[in-house]
């Protein structure tokens, strides 16, 4: 699933108002003066969220004076008029906090509708039920579900609802257990569900002890991005909380913990190393030095340095030795070998396309791409193996019969030149990153889950800036059928511009490569 999302659920704040206003407007309100202050303090998208029911309807006539469940008297004892729903609403929309409520029944979904509710929150219980979740579907609004309870299987059948219907939604793991103890968080759920609707933002509904703020660090390095907990507000009406539900130090404690664990897990990209970690290691690597006299324009072998510390700014260091190096002037025995002073040729050709197959590796790795034992892999180096990390791609042949499938695998910053085929017609189907394709002149940029038909005969490139793996998904290939619009390619030699071997050549490529 690759669900293109409208709204931007990332690192948003749920502060659950639920029966901690205590059926009085003027504590809900203080509620919401607190929320708002926390929120203006630490810089956070911060959302208020009620609870809406219709008790006239929602509880049976003949239990509205039940004890069980105790919900029923509670719900009843704390019931607010809308009017009065219409005052927290307005005020929380002042204080620049987004409006969110849970409705339980379908009256309560129009009733949003009505007073504007900016979010609609899906509560565990009514996560499967299917009437209140076709009136949601039936509105605009963004949704939230809460999963507290529920196996996978019924996750799926929920994020399949949604789906089909359109829906903007979250999902939020959840225990409905409150408080919920440590061992009861299953807080790899977070994990399994990013992997298994991949485009959804997942959060995490917190019951747990409101003293426990380390739990979000946790959560939020598992990969949640929405925060919900219960809040309340104490004061000489208000003198305690229960045990699943914030007042203000603990909810600020928690927010404080939220930063720290994302200064901590940082960016999912590949940082930039600084100046201070380039400086440590350094400090800690061992150094190339000459074991003798080396001679102006000597060929430099191993037997003639040695590794040692310190290494020296501008030196070369025993993590980037090669052999094949010569001077450029003479250096004396215990002296640096300086970057400067030496003449280093380029990589070999084989030693470029293995470090571009490790980065490949890593590529379908992250995207969780298997490939078994029997599989063919094309290296396509156009203009040589030297400008293949510019111009070039790796086509993996899964099976070529009368229909074809391959892989394509191009790092980032690859393309691939415009060409046609006579025989072949062509699909292809992103799997990870962004392809650009240019198809008879028509430019497509493709997402993953995205596809595009090549037919026979038609002018085609295509180049990515991310990196990508897609799918060609083809009638059968011929070696012969690739023709290219410049004119250079096509006169080329194939071992020139195509390097072959089965599986992925670990210990073919060398060979192969240092006869072109």
């Amino acid at each position: 699933m690759n669900k293109k999302k409208t709204y931007d659920f990332e690192d948003l704040f749920v502060f659950e108002l639920a029966n901690n206003h205590q059926g009085d407007v003027k504590h809900g309100l203080s509620i919401i003066d607190m929320c708002s202050d926390v929120a203006e303090k630490y810089n956070i998208r911060a959302a208020i969220k009620i609870q809406l029911r219709q008790l006239e309807t929602f509880i049976h006539p003949n239990y509205r004076e039940a004890d069980d469940p105790s919900h029923i008297k509670r719900f009843l004892s704390t019931q607010l008029t809308n009017e009065q729903f219409h005052i927290l609403i307005d005020h929380a929309r002042n204080k620049k906090l987004i409006t969110m409520a849970t409705p339980f029944d379908e009256e309560s979904v129009d009733l949003m509708e009505e007073m504007n509710f900016e979010i609609t929150k899906i509560g565990s219980c009514s996560a499967n039920d299917w009437p209140l979740l076709e009136k949601v579907s039936e509105k605009n609004n963004p949704v939230i579900i809460s999963t507290g309870g529920l196996n996978i299987s019924d996750i799926d059948k929920i994020v399949s609802f949604c789906d089909h219907r359109g829906l903007d939604f979250a999902l939020n793991h959840c225990v409905s257990v409150y408080p919920t103890p440590p061992n009861l968080c299953e807080l790899n759920q977070i994990e399994v569900m990013r992997s298994r609707y991949p485009g959804i933002t997942i959060g995490w509904s917190t019951h747990e002890d409101p003293n426990d703020s380390d739990i979000i660090m946790v959560a939020y390095a598992k990969g949640a991005r929405i925060f919900e907990k219960h809040v309340g507000y104490i004061n000489k009406k208000v003198p305690s909380l229960n045990a699943y539900s914030a007042e203000r130090s603990q909810i600020e404690k928690w927010i404080e913990k939220y930063l720290k664990a994302k200064e901590l897990c940082g960016s999912n990209k590949n940082p930039e190393r600084d100046e201070e970690e380039i400086e440590s290691l350094n400090s800690l690597r061992r150094g190339v030095y000459a074991i003798e006299n080396i001679e102006d324009g000597e060929e430099i072998t191993k037997d003639k340095v040695f590794f040692a510390m310190p290494y020296q700014k501008g030196q070369l260091y025993s993590g980037i030795w090669q052999e094949n190096i010569s001077s450029k002037n003479t250096i004396r025995k215990n002296e640096p070998l300086k970057m400067n002073t030496l003449k280093i040729p380029p990589p070999p050709n084989e030693l470029i396309i293995q470090h571009s197959l490790h980065e490949i590796k890593g590529m379908l790795n992250h995207a969780n791409i298997k490939l078994g034992p029997n599989f063919h892999v094309e290296y396509s180096h156009h203009y040589g193996i030297p400008n293949f990390r510019k111009v070039g791609a790796v086509f993996i042949t899964i099976v070529n019969r009368s229909y074809c499938k391959k892989l394509v695998v191009q790092l980032p910053g690859q393309s691939h030149p415009a060409h046609f085929h006579k025989k072949k017609e062509e699909t292809f189907s992103v799997l990870s990153g962004v392809l650009e394709v240019t198809i008879d002149g028509y430019e497509q940029k493709l997402n993953p889950g995205e596809q595009a038909l090549v037919q026979s005969g038609l002018w085609h490139s295509f180049s990515t800036d991310t990196g990508v793996i897609f799918e060609e998904l083809s009638s059968t290939h011929f070696n012969d059928d690739s023709f290219y619009r410049d004119k250079k390619i096509n006169s080329g030699s194939r071992t020139h511009r195509k390097t072959y071997t089965d599986n992925w050549g670990r210990f073919t490529l060398e060979d192969k490569i240092s006869t072109q």
